[in-house]
């Protein structure tokens, strides 16, 4: 991470110039920790450009608040969410749905031409294999992303997932974000979760917390027009797939305004 970047060049490049957004201030770039001192800006070496800062979205033309809103959205800050979401919806449409079918079948007539859409989900998104969606089956990206509607390994038969390690980088014009229990709200904090065998298990070191919400702010992320996130109902019968697992977050999104399929 950036702490690494800074490390090194004070260790290894004391005497170069360094220039730098003014704005990496942000939990998910410190981690809490500062990425330089008072001694480093005091030294004369550490330049800070506001024009570093890329605060324009590119991928999402149509809205260049999407990045925000899905910041505050990791954030847990409901205020901001709830404002975004109504300054960007009628530009970006963003739906929640507890159907996968809904999903599917919203994403279809929304599209137009060649306009391209897909089926995404966290890598570590284990438990939403009962709704057909396997992150553990690999894609061939170059099929996925480019290969026509009548070819069933593209994105288009919404059959095959890419997680964040396949789309990080690109995009699609519209997405279905799945949503499982690895990243879920339990007493209005998130609750990070790693699926080991038979169970869920909590994340406890810092760097994978990050790496997780970092995951999930890359599928959020990666439509270009709209997109819709499934979260799942659950299922009592299965200990894995608890409803409560679920729940919580889509009251926490259905709380920021997020309408409903």
């Amino acid at each position: 991470g950036l702490h690494e970047w800074f490390d090194a060049l004070k260790r290894s490049f004391p005497h170069w110039k360094i220039f730098v957004s003014n704005q990496l201030s942000d939990h998910e770039y410190t981690l809490g920790r500062p990425l330089f001192s008072e001694e480093d800006v005091n030294k004369g070496n550490l330049h800070f450009n506001k024009d570093l800062h890329l605060s324009v979205s590119i991928r999402s033309y149509r809205s260049e608040r999407v990045a925000a809103f899905v910041k505050s959205v990791l954030d847990l800050n409901v205020e901001t969410a709830s404002k975004l979401y109504m300054e960007i919806h009628k530009q970006y449409p963003i739906f929640l749905t507890r159907d996968l079918n809904i999903a599917r079948n919203w994403l279809r007539t929304q599209a137009r031409g060649t306009e391209r859409y897909g089926l995404v989900a966290s890598s570590g998104a284990i438990r939403l294999k009962p709704y057909g969606i396997n992150v553990k089956a690999s894609i061939d990206p170059s099929y996925w992303f480019l290969n026509k509607k009548s070819d069933i390994r593209s994105s288009y038969f919404l059959e095959d997932v890419a997680t964040e390690f396949d789309i990080q980088g690109l995009e699609l014009d519209w997405a279905c974000v799945a949503w499982d229990a690895d990243l879920r709200l339990k007493n209005e904090m998130w609750s990070f979760k790693s699926f080991r065998g038979t169970n869920w298990q909590d994340v406890k070191q810092d760097d994978a917390k990050l790496y997780l919400l970092n995951s999930y702010r890359v599928l959020l992320t990666r439509a270009r027009q709209g997109m819709v996130i499934f979260i799942p109902p659950g299922d009592s019968t299965d200990a894995t797939r608890q409803p409560e697992f679920y729940d919580s977050t889509f009251a926490y999104l259905l709380n920021i305004g997020m309408q409903v399929l």
